[in-house]
């Protein structure tokens, strides 16, 4: 069954790949709706792939970004936990911090930009800082759902045999919210990847923003291309990888699913 599936993703991918180069020869050849410089095609991705490996550039700009997000992400994290935490505890806060949260979490990544050039100088610390800003309040309104969540009937079992106070959190409500949590953490993921990318393109001198940016002053359409397809495909591998995963082993855990 597993072979049928990785069979019918690969035919899957060969039959994107063919409908992508069938679609360049339409415009640029078969029907002149567009140059060929001004299109990206399979063949010259293959080659900026080849080219950007050989020296290099990719794996570096790779790891260059990767380590970024995480460091971001990771902050995120513990930054996203404190406000979700205060919001529950608190319903004053609930009422007028919660709102607050919301507003801020839809600014664009790229509205922090000036704040961390201004703040933190073209260097590192500014990369971080838009992550942060842009996956920190996803991450506090997901464990904030979460808790609030959590089934009535959970609390009240609990207190039936005399659980209490922080028990009551460590054992009964945050455990109760992990799947919640966790599928916060990939939403959360996806706004520091986005983030990141906003703030290597205006400050980073090495990273998969800073290469695409690169391929764009060069007019390289190739370069543009391999750069997102890169990003897309780090994006499914972490998503796939690490939060499917666990969101499966959560689940499987209490029986949810039956694991197949």
């Amino acid at each position: 069954m597993k072979i049928k599936k990785i069979i019918g993703s690969i035919v899957f991918a060969v039959g994107l790949v063919a409908l992508w180069q069938l679609l360049y020869v339409a415009a640029t050849d078969w029907f002149d709706w567009a140059k060929p410089y001004a299109v990206p095609h399979p063949l010259g991705v293959w080659k900026s792939i080849c080219s950007l490996m050989s020296d290099g550039t990719l794996l570096s700009a790779v790891a260059s970004s990767m380590l970024r997000v995480l460091t971001g992400f990771v902050i995120s994290i513990v930054i996203g936990i404190v406000f979700g935490v205060l919001i529950i505890q608190s319903e004053y806060l609930a009422r007028n911090l919660k709102p607050l949260i919301l507003g801020i979490q839809t600014l664009p990544s790229i509205c922090w930009v000036p704040f961390a050039i201004l703040w933190f100088g073209l260097g590192e610390s500014a990369i971080i800082f838009v992550v942060v800003m842009g996956s920190a309040f996803s991450i506090a309104i997901a464990v904030e759902s979460g808790v609030k969540n959590v089934p009535p009937i959970y609390i009240r079992a609990a207190r039936t045999m005399g659980v209490s106070g922080q028990k009551m959190y460590t054992k009964v409500i945050f455990p109760a919210a992990l799947p919640s949590f966790v599928s916060g953490l990939k939403q959360g993921w996806s706004f520091a990847w986005r983030a990141l990318m906003s703030g290597e393109v205006m400050s980073a001198s090495v990273g998969l923003g800073f290469t695409l940016m690169v391929g764009r002053d060069l007019a390289d359409i190739n370069q543009v291309m391999t750069v997102m397809l890169v990003i897309v495909l780090i994006g499914i591998i972490i998503d796939k990888g690490i939060f499917s995963t666990a969101e499966r082993q959560i689940l499987r855990k209490r029986g949810l699913t039956t694991g197949k």
